[in-house]
């Protein structure tokens, strides 16, 4: 059997908890391959590094107006609490309003950019309006909490942590803008059969249920050995309080898709207005018999 090669990065929980449980998808011939850049997904499949990866929902869409043929496999429940705009503690910034010229800490290419993107919507800005820094999660903490940025992109744990130690506090929040869910994906002719991405996504369902069933041991392995008892407890919370379901990219998964690369396109973040998406079941289904 060919090995089915599942990429995984730091930012995915899903995949980088499947790579540490490997057993629970022994039956697919399964390889790990990890990568540190969840934005690089769609050239790594491309040069067949791996045929899936999970992100979140911005890359595919960025990797399809670069030309590649992006095919939805997979997709989580949205994660409300997993993203929120922030802003130091004694801020101004009160309202969306006044972002206007500010500079913002985020990983851009992300779902952080679809977020930024519908916040600033709220108030008649576009993305142009700010100053988008391009940042890792510690660099952004540091440079909020020193001033050389006016808000910050978060995500779990670090929303938790900083706002127990009264460095920030919430601005606007993500679940109340974006569904912000994690997508799976492959590019067309990876070589891998319909079927055993069928496969990956019941593998990768019924493991969700196994996370559920035990967020405390989930959430030490994504801790690691040396994490502060703070950062456990911050790390089980996660684990606790997501949605670790996983269904497969049905046509409401695409819609949300759609919605999202019309709203990069019009703040010009997309070089083009992407054509109807698919998943590897519509496109299946297009091919000539």
């Amino acid at each position: 059997m060919t090995p089915f090669r599942i990429g995984y990065h730091p930012n995915n929980l899903h995949l980088r908890l499947a790579a540490l449980c490997p057993e629970a998808f022994g039956s697919l011939g399964a390889e790990f391959v990890f990568y540190p850049e969840g934005r690089k997904t769609g050239p790594h499949i491309a040069d067949g590094m791996f045929h899936v990866g999970g992100t979140g929902s911005t890359p595919p869409l960025i990797s399809q107006t670069e030309g590649m043929k992006v095919l939805y496999v997979a997709a989580s429940a949205p994660r409300p609490a997993n993203g929120a705009l922030m802003v130091a503690q004694d801020s101004p910034i009160d309202a969306i309003e006044k972002m206007a010229g500010k500079s913002v800490a985020l990983i851009d290419g992300s779902f952080h950019t679809y977020l930024l993107a519908r916040v600033l919507d709220q108030a008649g800005l576009t993305l142009s309006d700010v100053d988008r820094r391009e940042m890792t999660p510690d660099a952004a903490r540091a440079a909020l909490a020193e001033g050389d940025v006016d808000l910050w992109i978060a995500m779990a744990p670090m929303i938790e942590l900083v706002m127990e130690a009264g460095e920030a506090r919430t601005l606007a929040l993500c679940g109340s803008n974006i569904p912000n869910r994690s997508t799976f994906w492959t590019l067309a002719d990876c070589g891998i059969e319909t079927t055993r991405f069928d496969d990956f996504v019941a593998a990768l369902a019924a493991f969700g249920q196994e996370v559920a069933a035990n967020p405390e041991r989930m959430a030490a392995l994504l801790a690691g050995n040396d994490a502060s008892e703070k950062e456990l407890k911050a790390w089980t919370r996660v684990v606790s309080e997501r949605d670790w379901t996983i269904v497969p990219a049905t046509d409401e998964i695409l819609k949300e898709q759609q919605l999202e690369a019309e709203t990069l396109y019009r703040h010009g973040e997309l070089a083009i207005n992407l054509p109807p998406l698919a998943s590897i079941h519509s496109a299946a289904m297009q091919m000539p018999s």
